[in-house]
């Protein structure tokens, strides 16, 4: 029996209702090409820190290495909170072996780069790592990762795919290198 190859995936893109304004965004590309092949791990950091839908809008401000989760509109922190859930919830991973992971482009949580950072004079930049995204990166520096966006090309798309099944071969113990086998 094969063991399926697991690709976490930011949960708005499953076209579940849970984004800050109480929607989706369905990704109806990138989940007839790649759902086919893979497993998919849902994983919405807002939601899973207690935090409803809809909900006040948030955004990354401060330093580039050391950002804070604000809310747009009252100022209230989330940093926190999201940090202590980031680092649970990548051991949770860990233990599912996931081969991947899609995330949601410009998010504050999710995003793996280019997303807006407001810094202390208040100048955007488009310098910023979701809180989130950072922490798995950080967790799982080898895990392929990409950003929904760069998956509507069909050579990426392919590349991705390639890098989550190479992944999952070497993980599972199936890969040329593993279970004792030397490089000749």
């Amino acid at each position: 029996m094969a063991i399926p190859v697991l690709v976490g995936i930011s949960q708005c893109l499953l076209g579940d209702n849970v984004r800050y304004d109480g929607g989706h965004k369905r990704d109806s590309v990138l989940i007839e090409a790649l759902g086919r092949y893979v497993e998919w791990v849902p994983v919405c950091p807002e939601v899973e820190i207690g935090l409803g839908t809809p909900r006040e809008p948030m955004r990354l401000v401060g330093d580039l290495h050391a950002p804070r989760l604000i809310t747009t509109n009252t100022g209230v922190d989330h940093t926190d909170a999201m940090t202590r859930f980031a680092q649970q919830r990548v051991r949770e991973l860990e233990a599912l072996n996931l081969s991947g992971f899609v995330f949601k482009s410009a998010s504050p949580s999710c995003g793996i780069s280019g997303v807006l950072l407001f810094n202390a004079q208040g100048t955007e930049t488009q310098d910023g790592v979701g809180l989130f995204a950072r922490a798995f990166m950080t967790h799982f520096p080898l895990i392929p990762v990409e950003e929904e966006g760069q998956l509507h090309d069909p050579q990426a798309l392919k590349n991705f795919l390639e890098r989550v099944f190479s992944y999952h071969r070497v993980k599972m113990g199936t890969g040329y290198f593993s279970k004792g086998r030397t490089e000749k």
